[in-house]
């Protein structure tokens, strides 16, 4: 006798799969995933596994993947014109020195593909205490920017402390606007205000671009403020004893981080073949201080 299945049991079962794969949401992070598993020559067929034995729903994978690569390998890419200017010193002639305005800075490491600078002594070193100083009493943990809607979010990718200083808030921050104006050639109201970040020992921030996706549903009302980034620069306020360097990945690059130094890169468009993928090292020993300034292409309000 063929034994036959009980309709109601399919039935609840079929429920429940619907259920579980309807709680699974299809994020720009996965979309971002599936397009540099895919550049990085991975079949749909092992990208569909991949998901699966990740607990992924076999259906919402499926879907996910082809409307993610009938983007990327059908529909023909938009043209992305790079901006009319960047930020950058001029560094044509291959000076070991650059004018700051009231101040010299050295260049230490200048690469074209991607564009990495790295100065020295563009900050005095009471310069970098006063930072510090200043920014003590209002340190808080370390928020990023929440994709889906625009706004901040606590991430456990980054577990340092930081504050932001409004722009030209003290005759310190101006002084030191105006010198990094001069050096990157880019007007100081197209920077956001100055960020000091504060890493103990353990503390870092993985791998990951600076530049606003414009994938992620927040990202429209970011730039309402001043445009994409087109630029970083990281100033070291403390010579850390081990570890805490700022890394790029695909190009094996590590700058160290040395009390008045700092590194500068910038990225023409917001896509991952601008080879500015970074993070902050975790810290073995010491304490980490940066101050971080980010370009934008217009005037930041």
């Amino acid at each position: 006798m063929t034994q036959q299945s009980d309709p109601r049991q399919d039935s609840t079962t079929s429920t429940q799969r619907s259920s579980a794969a309807a709680q699974q949401k299809v994020t720009p992070e996965l979309r971002r995933w599936i397009i540099e598993q895919t550049q990085a020559g991975c079949t749909q067929a092992s990208l569909l596994q991949s998901m699966r034995s990740s607990g992924w729903n076999e259906q919402v994978a499926a879907e996910a993947l082809e409307s993610t690569l009938h983007q990327l390998l059908v529909e023909p890419a938009a043209p992305q014109s790079p901006p009319a200017s960047m930020p950058g010193p001029r560094l044509d002639e291959s000076p070991t020195r650059v004018d700051c305005g009231d101040r010299t800075a050295d260049v230490l490491l200048s690469m074209e593909q991607p564009r990495i600078v790295v100065f020295g002594n563009l900050l005095a070193p009471e310069e970098c205490e006063a930072l510090i100083a200043a920014a003590a009493s209002r340190m808080a943990r370390s928020l990023t920017v929440a994709p889906e809607t625009g706004g901040e979010e606590f991430n456990d990718a980054r577990t340092s402390d930081g504050m932001f200083f409004h722009r030209g808030e003290s005759p310190l921050l101006q002084r030191i606007e105006a010198r990094i104006a001069r050096l990157l050639n880019w007007p100081v109201e197209n920077g956001e205000g100055l960020q000091v970040l504060h890493y103990r020992p353990g503390a870092e921030y993985k791998p990951h671009y600076d530049y606003f996706n414009p994938e992620d549903p927040g990202t429209p009302k970011i730039l309402q403020r001043g445009g994409q980034r087109v630029g970083t620069l990281v100033l070291y306020l403390a010579t850390t004893e081990k570890g805490g360097g700022t890394v790029f990945p695909d190009v094996h690059v590590a700058v160290a981080p040395q009390r008045g130094n700092a590194v500068f890169f910038s990225y023409d468009r917001p896509h991952p073949d601008t080879r500015t993928l970074h993070g902050g090292a975790p810290v073995i020993a010491g304490d980490k201080w940066i101050a971080t300034k980010w370009l934008r292409e217009r005037e930041f309000r």
